[in-house]
């Protein structure tokens, strides 16, 4: 029996409650399919945060390194300023073990409402790959004379060649297994961005005219980009940008997939240790409720298994999710709204897979 040591990081708030529906689905399947997950939890966030005044010791990041994947609550604290958990946990986690694509699929269920108007599962079927360890984010600049009338202020867009040519590789290999509609868009800014911006033009062309000719190449500024989202979903397959782009974009990618409550992403180091997670919050209102939606979480617990090679096994958390939202038994994604609790909507979506 094949078997995958996987580290829990529950997280703060809700985080908890939607992790522990995402490991009872994925163990259902990997139970169907033959597949043993050992699972070992780490307590940080918020509330060992507020104990101990520790964030995430560098000890933990070489204890990561030990594991297959990491699988993911969420995280943020109200009792904690904004940004200190999300910088020193997840920022610190995807920098140290060079999480370096960050992994969006798109995808539109059944009954699932999308402000789109006359769009449907059919239309919205896509995967954006966001290099997710460069660029502006790095920090790259600084300020002088702040606050002063006189104040400058720089951060600087840098792309080295080995970087963008790994994540490109990386979407043209993706693009190739999904087996779709065998196109990659690259999304950039190259008529203002001229050096950045050419250089992803470069490498994208450079490298599927010589590695993958059975792959259409395509390219939108992201700009365009973002309009052809909502005017015309159906035409994408797989995109390819940068990071402050990827970051922009899969938030409108969520909500017309229908929201947060079933967006799931990657954070992946195809050589080494991912992350996955739900992409919202760790709304903490709803703690402790039973309301809140664990199908984003389920969907990157069934991301984890794909990436960990395990396709039998995601296929069928992604059937078994698809099979729910068709049921209408699940009568919204909004916490509260559901018909059910979180226990309920994960005890179905395992009976289903079982």
């Amino acid at each position: 029996m094949k078997s995958y040591n996987i580290a829990l990081i529950p997280g703060d708030g809700t985080g908890p409650e939607v992790l522990a529906e995402g490991v009872k689905v994925v163990n259902a399947a990997c139970v169907k399919h033959g597949v043993k997950l050992n699972y070992q939890s780490f307590d940080f966030g918020g509330e060992r945060y507020k104990r101990t005044g520790e964030i995430l010791p560098d000890s933990a990041l070489e204890e990561f390194k030990k594991f297959d994947a990491i699988f993911l609550g969420a995280i943020g604290h109200p009792d904690v300023k904004p940004g200190i958990l999300e910088v020193g946990i997840l920022l610190k986690t995807r920098f140290a073990l060079d999480q370096y694509i960050n992994l969006r699929p798109v995808k539109l269920y059944p009954n699932v409402e999308t402000p789109l108007k006359d769009k449907g599962p059919e239309h919205v079927d896509f995967v954006v790959v966001r290099e997710n360890t460069g660029g502006i984010y790095t920090g790259i600049g600084g300020v002088t004379q702040k606050g002063t009338p006189l104040e400058v202020a720089t951060q600087v867009m840098q792309y080295s060649r080995p970087v963008v040519e790994r994540c490109v590789k990386f979407a043209y290999d993706y693009t190739r297994r999904r087996n779709k509609k065998k196109m990659l868009t690259l999304v950039h800014k190259c008529n203002v961005l001229t050096h950045c911006g050419d250089l992803w033009v470069r490498v994208h062309k450079e490298m599927g005219d010589a590695l993958y000719p059975d792959i259409k190449q395509d390219y939108n500024h992201v700009d365009a980009c973002t309009m052809w989202f909502v005017k015309q979903p159906e035409y994408y397959d797989v995109i390819v940008t940068e990071n402050l782009f990827g970051d922009i974009i899969t938030d409108l990618a969520a909500i017309i997939q229908g929201g947060l409550g079933i967006a799931a992403g990657g954070n992946i180091n195809p050589e080494g240790v991912s992350m996955f997670e739900p992409m919202g919050g760790s709304a903490p209102k709803y703690t402790g409720k039973n309301v809140i939606n664990p199908l984003a979480t389920i969907c990157a617990g069934g991301m984890m298994m794909d990436t960990l090679g395990e396709t039998k096994v995601a296929d069928a958390i992604d059937k078994a999710v698809h099979e729910a939202l068709a049921s209408k038994q699940i009568k919204s994604l909004a916490a509260g709204k559901m018909g059910m609790g979180t226990r309920e909507v994960g005890d179905l979506i395992a009976k289903l897979v079982s």
